[in-house]
C-alpha cells in the first residue's frame, strides 16, 4: 500500500530512507516551536496557545502538503511572516493580533483566488526580478536585527538611535557565541544543527545568571515544573482572528495585506521551486508537476494557521535537509507531521527556551535569506536604487510592508524618470500607485 501511494521505487527511495529523512528535516526546523511563539507572544498572545497552535498548524498542513502532492516538502509558521505579524502590523501598525490573525486569512484566500485564476502568474511577472531578491535580503536584514535586539547585542541609544550592548553582561556574550557555533555546525553539515545549538544555549542558560531588574541575579533558563504535559489549551487563540477590522480600517490594512500576499507568494515559489529541484522533481522543461496542488495547499495553510492562533504557515526551505538525507517522496513529510504531533506534549520543555538561545536562530535565519543578494547586479544603477531602498528601509523602518512600498514606489519613479516606464508593466504602476498612497494616506 505504500509503495502504490507514494511510489518509492520509482523516486528511487526506502521507507527506511524516508524515516530518517523525515526526522531530519524536523530536527531542522524543530526551533519554530520556541522561536514562533517567542516572537508572536510579544503581540500580546498567549504563549501556551502559540506553542500548541505552532505544532498543530505544522502538523496538519505538512500532512495536509504529502496527501495533495507526494511532495517531501514540511509546512510551519514562516519566519520573517511571523516578524512581519508581530513588529510590522501589531507593535507597527498598532493593529490588534485578533485583526492581524484575520489579515493572514485573507492572504491565504487571496492566494488561493490568484493560483485558481491565473492572475498570480501575471502578478510574480509584475515584479522586477531586483525587487524579489531584495524583499527576501530585506527580510533577512530585518530577521537579523530583531535576533540581535531581542538577544541584547544591540540596544537603544538617545544620541544615535541603537548602539552595542556592554559585553560585560552574559546575555549578548551567549548571543554572540551561539550565533558562531550555529554557523560553524551548519557548515559542517552536522544533522538538526540549529535546534542542538538552541538545546545548548538553554541548558548553559540554567548554570548563567543575569539581573533581575531589582539589584538580584535569576538564572537565564528556569527548569520546567514538569517535564511533559497535555498540550495547552487552544482557546485564547482558536477562531479569534477578526474578520471585520480589515472593512473598517482598509486604507491602513490593504498595503498591509499585499505585503502578506507578496512575501508569502515569493517565498513559497522559492522553497518549492528550491526544495523540489534537489529532489529531482522537475520535469524536463523544469517546471513543478502538481505545482497547482502544492500552491493550493500552501494557500489553505494561511487560512488554516489563522483559525489555530497563529502567522501564516508557508513551506519551509530546510525541507532540504531531509531531501539531503535522501527524502524524495510524502512518506518524509508524514514523519515530519508525526513528530510535530509528538511535540504537543513536550510544551513544558519548549516554553523554558529562554531569548539567548531564539536570538541566534533569528541571526542565522537572516544570513541564509541575505544568501540572495549574490543575485543581485548592483552595478545596474537601475537595478540597484529600488533594491538597495527596500533592503535597508525594513530593518530602519522596523517594518517589512514600509520597505516594500519605499522600494516599489522608488522603481516606478526611477523607470519613470529614466524614459523606461514603457518596459514595465500596468499591473507594475498600479501597485506602486497604491503604495504611494499607502505611504501618504498612512
Amino acid at each position: 500500500m505504500i509503495e502504490r501511494w507514494f511510489q518509492l521505487t520509482h523516486h528511487g527511495s526506502t521507507i527506511r530512507k524516508e524515516i530518517i529523512a523525515g526526522i531530519t528535516t524536523f530536527a531542522a526546523m524543530a526551533y519554530i516551536l520556541a522561536v514562533n511563539p517567542a516572537i508572536l507572544g510579544m503581540s500580546g498572545m498567549d504563549k501556551g496557545a502559540l506553542i500548541t497552535a505552532t505544532a498543530l498548524a505544522s502538523a496538519i498542513m505538512t500532512l495536509a502538503m504529502a496527501l495533495a502532492t507526494n511532495y517531501p516538502i514540511a509546512l510551519a509558521p514562516g519566519m520573517g511572516l511571523n516578524a512581519f505579524f508581530t513588529f510590522g502590523i501589531c507593535l507597527g501598525a498598532k493593529i490588534p493580533w485578533q485583526a492581524a490573525l484575520g489579515l493572514v486569512f485573507y492572504g491565504g484566500v487571496l492566494f488561493m483566488v490568484l493560483s485558481l485564476t491565473g492572475i498570480r502568474q501575471r502578478l510574480l511577472e509584475a515584479i522586477p526580478q531586483e525587487l524579489k531578491l531584495a524583499i527576501t535580503c530585506g527580510i533577512g536584514l530585518f530577521i537579523a536585527f530583531i535576533g540581535l535586539k531581542n538577544g541584547g547585542v544591540i540596544v537603544d541609544n538617545p544620541a544615535t538611535l541603537v548602539g552595542l550592548a556592554a559585553f560585560n553582561q552574559p546575555s549578548p556574550l551567549m548571543v554572540m557565541a551561539g550565533v558562531v557555533v550555529a554557523a560553524a555546525l551548519v557548515w559542517r553539515k552536522v544533522p538538526g544543527a540549529i535546534i542542538l545549538t538552541v538545546i545548548g544555549l538553554t541548558i548553559l542558560g540554567l548554570f548563567t545568571q543575569t539581573s533581575d531588574g531589582k539589584g538580584g541575579l535569576i538564572p537565564i533558563t528556569r527548569m520546567p515544573e514538569a517535564w511533559v504535559s497535555m498540550p495547552a489549551s487552544l482557546s485564547p487563540s482558536f477562531l479569534k482572528l477578526d474578520l471585520g477590522y480589515f472593512w473598517s480600517h482598509w486604507r491602513q490594512c490593504l498595503p498591509i495585506l499585499l505585503s502578506l500576499l507578496f512575501v508569502d507568494l515569493f517565498d513559497n515559489m522559492g522553497t518549492l521551486i528550491g526544495v523540489c529541484h534537489r529532489a529531482g522533481l522537475l520535469d524536463s522543461r523544469g517546471q513543478l508537476p502538481k505545482i497547482g496542488r502544492a500552491l493550493m495547499a500552501d494557500a489553505s495553510a494561511a487560512m488554516v494557521g489563522s483559525v489555530l492562533g497563529t502567522s501564516t504557515v508557508t513551506s519551509y526551505i530546510e525541507s532540504a535537509a531531509g531531501v539531503e538525507a535522501g527524502g524524495r517522496t510524502g512518506l518524509s513529510a508524514i514523519i515530519t507531521a508525526g513528530c510535530f504531533l509528538v511535540a504537543l506534549f513536550l510544551s513544558p520543555l519548549i516554553a523554558i527556551i529562554p531569548e539567548v538561545a531564539t536570538a541566534p536562530v533569528l541571526v542565522l535565519v537572516g544570513i541564509f535569506m541575505m544568501q540572495s543578494i549574490a543575485e543581485l547586479d548592483l552595478k545596474d544603477f537601475s537595478k540597484a536604487v529600488p533594491a538597495v531602498i527596500t533592503m535597508i528601509a525594513m530593518p530602519l523602518t522596523f517594518s517589512i510592508a514600509e520597505g516594500i512600498a519605499l522600494g516599489f514606489v522608488a522603481y516606478i519613479g526611477f523607470s519613470l524618470l529614466t524614459g523606461r516606464a514603457r518596459t514595465v508593466p500596468p499591473l507594475a504602476h498600479l501597485l506602486g500607485l497604491l503604495f504611494l498612497a499607502h505611504l501618504i494616506f498612512r
